[in-house]
């Protein structure tokens, strides 16, 4: 079977400035002055022409007041029960890879299961995360 083209399915491309008959001549379909008729003129996709473009027409909404926003390095309890020491603070951490910082906040998160009694000295730690330490028979210290 041969593939055939459909019909027009491929356009002729318009040939500008061949004179005033062939409807492009003259400023070719670019129209009289301004940037869009200089050449190397780009505009771009939210260009409106001068009008009050959208994104400062629609109102701003919500605040976002990031400056005193505290940010925390999160550990889960699934990464710490692979560690050996019964002492748990933002040093041991360090050392096992699992903070990026020795002195970012730390926050330890209840996701995963622990088995052995550890002391952990964190900046935060979630409700759940409380309650399994405490469970298997640890402390937490909140520093």
């Amino acid at each position: 079977m041969k593939l055939v083209k459909p019909v027009n399915s491929i356009k002729k491309s318009k040939r500008v400035g061949r004179g005033n008959g062939s409807g492009l001549g003259r400023t070719s379909g670019r129209g009289h002055k301004g940037a869009g008729q200089r050449s190397g003129f780009k505009h771009r996709y939210w260009f409106e022409g001068g009008q009050m473009p959208l994104y400062r027409r629609v109102p701003m909404r919500g605040f976002n007041n990031s400056n005193f926003q505290k940010s925390y390095e999160i550990v889960n309890l699934s990464s710490i029960s692979k560690i050996k020491a019964k002492n748990i603070d933002s040093e041991v951490l360090f050392k096992n890879g699992l903070i990026s910082s020795l002195f970012a906040a730390v926050k330890i998160l209840g996701n995963g299961d622990i088995d052995k009694a550890y002391n952990i000295t964190a900046s935060s730690f979630s409700e759940s995360a409380v309650k399994k330490i405490e469970e298997a028979g640890g402390k937490v210290i909140v520093e």
